[in-house]
């Protein structure tokens, strides 16, 4: 390990916090020292998370009833969805670890079976994973009845929409998708924002029989743990954040935080493509020449032009981004991308070859590889929502607690078109994940339940737990710029912030080293100290034995 350089911390220069931010909903009140309130105990009962497999006779599941809205706390309650792993060694068992994934909208049910904690992890805890309110298998929001009516509103969206048809076509399909769910998602809708999250879970640790918290949120999961220790602070004994969000800018204003996410996609890819050309081809089968100059020219070309390949299929801008960021997210996928980046690259050069070879400028082209092209094919398949479970046997498949989250706790303006307007000068900013990132929130501004009704968390963030937060980074993550988790830690009243130097979305699992300071951390609260760098356990690129 080691500790992080001033050019280290470079790579956020470009993401500092822009001052002044909407209107701050008013804080909720953090609860006094008082006695707690009892709740009803979880009624487990015995589960098997695979059942192709034989049952290990570990598991737990129950659905546990929490107040749909905590204003009328003996009204309408909602089921959340619970999953334990027991402590393989209960006669040392220290209590529950509970667990978020992110999204929002992410399920977190089938993590109590993660492998991200080892075994000192497993011996003396009760890993406890749990749908979020709205989520998956906890009364999911629903705003279709079916499929085919979901498929009819949301095919009309691009996901990053240049021309200005393409643009109003999107943008009347999310106010139709906010007017499905006005009609569809009932009550639910308007108690999703990440207090009723906080709350829910401090029920649950309740009602597990621990007095005080043990977490470990991942993303979006990063501020359910700080919203967690703002408000409940006296209640927590260890609290893992990995990947994460600003709190104090997300709650406050959603358009810059998107912007500012943006940014941190850049950062991410111009940092994959620089360890891509330094590993070279074949290690990195886009390392042959200029990576970024290669990348470049295919994406400018797919702005206008989408390639067709000979089977038919397409590869546009809207799935090309997507799936450049999808691989950002994870060292395994990066490999297989410069792959299918590659390919792209060798069917735009042979596609463009017969208009030169017309003019005398090049030799007549040959026929591409059949293996290249579907290799290129890999680039034009949607994305499918990570972290979101399609439960089956229903007639609408999905849920849509992304936006019933988000729409909640992200401040964003009323008129959609004041955020569609941005997406010129932020592709200025970023060339690839500008547009991509200004058409995620035209959704929030014609819904239902918005930020602005909403009640909310909005800080302050600063109060004192018993032991410190332990805040992780990765360098260049994508989705949660490094930035966002030097902020965690200041923005926290009591954090240490430990950096992975890696391109790769949350960090636990993915080090030796990491895992052991995590593993002293949950058995023993010591914090780790602060400012060391550390390597995950393998590179994207590896050498070639």
């Amino acid at each position: 390990m080691s500790r992080i350089t001033s050019a280290a911390l470079a790579v956020t220069s470009a993401l500092a916090l822009v001052a002044g931010t909407a209107a701050a909903a008013v804080a909720a009140p953090a609860p006094g020292p008082a006695a707690e309130a009892k709740v009803a105990p979880v009624d487990w009962k015995p589960c098997n998370p695979d059942p192709s497999q034989p049952d290990p006779k570990i598991y737990d599941c129950a659905v546990y009833q929490v107040p749909l809205d905590y204003d009328h706390p003996n009204g309408e309650t909602t089921g959340i969805a619970m999953m334990r792993r027991r402590a393989s060694d209960p006669a040392k068992r220290i209590g529950s670890l509970f667990l978020n994934p992110g999204g929002p909208g992410g399920s977190g049910y089938l993590w109590a079976t993660t492998a991200r904690f080892g075994k000192d992890v497993q011996d003396r805890f009760d890993l406890v994973g749990f749908d979020p309110r709205g989520v998956a298998r906890s009364n999911p929001l629903k705003c279709f009845t079916t499929d085919e009516e979901a498929a009819a509103v949301n095919d009309r969206m691009v996901g990053v929409p240049v021309t200005r048809a393409e643009i109003a076509q999107t943008i009347d399909a999310t106010e139709d998708y906010s007017d499905a769910c006005s009609r569809n998602a009932g009550p639910l809708i308007e108690h999703m924002s990440t207090i009723n999250v906080v709350r829910d879970l401090d029920r649950m640790r309740r009602a597990v029989g621990d007095s005080k918290l043990n977490f470990a949120g991942f993303s979006y999961g990063t501020l359910i743990g700080a919203t967690y220790a703002g408000m409940y602070p006296d209640k927590v004994r260890a609290l893992i954040v990995d990947g994460n969000v600003d709190p104090n800018l997300r709650m406050h204003n959603g358009v810059e935080y998107d912007r500012q996410r943006a940014a941190g996609f850049e950062v991410a890819l111009a940092e994959f493509l620089k360890r891509c050309q330094a590993a070279g081809a074949p290690r990195c089968a886009f390392g042959d020449g200029d990576t970024r100059a290669k990348f470049d020219a295919a994406r400018d070309h797919l702005r206008t032009n989408p390639v067709t390949l000979p089977d038919g299929t397409q590869v546009t801008l809207s799935n090309f981004t997507s799936q450049v960021a999808n691989a950002l997210y994870s060292q395994a996928r990066q490999a297989p991308i410069a792959k299918s980046l590659q390919a792209l690259h060798q069917v735009i050069n042979a596609q463009a070859a017969p208009a030169a070879a017309a003019q005398g400028l090049a030799a007549a082209p040959a026929a591409v590889d059949p293996a290249v092209v579907e290799d290129a094919k890999a680039l034009a398949a949607p994305v499918p929502n990570a972290l979101r479970e399609a439960l089956p046997e229903t007639p609408y498949s999905a849920d849509d607690s992304y936006y019933g989250v988000n729409c909640q706790d992200k401040p964003y303006p009323s008129n959609p078109w004041t955020l569609a307007n941005l997406a010129k000068p932020w592709e200025k900013e970023s060339p690839t994940f500008g547009r991509y990132q200004a058409f995620d929130g035209p959704t929030c501004a014609s819904w239902p339940a918005p930020a602005r009704d909403a009640e909310r968390f909005t800080g302050p963030w600063n109060r004192k737990t018993a032991t410190p937060v332990m805040v992780i980074g990765n360098l260049y993550d994508p989705a949660t710029n490094y930035g966002f988790s030097q902020r965690m830690q200041r923005q926290l009243g009591n954090a240490v912030l430990v950096s992975v130097d890696v391109v790769e979305h949350c960090a636990v699992g993915r080090s030796t080293e990491l895992g052991k300071l995590v593993t002293d951390y949950l058995l023993n609260q010591k914090a780790p100290a602060p400012g060391q760098l550390l390597k995950p356990d393998t590179e994207a690129f590896p050498p070639i034995a």
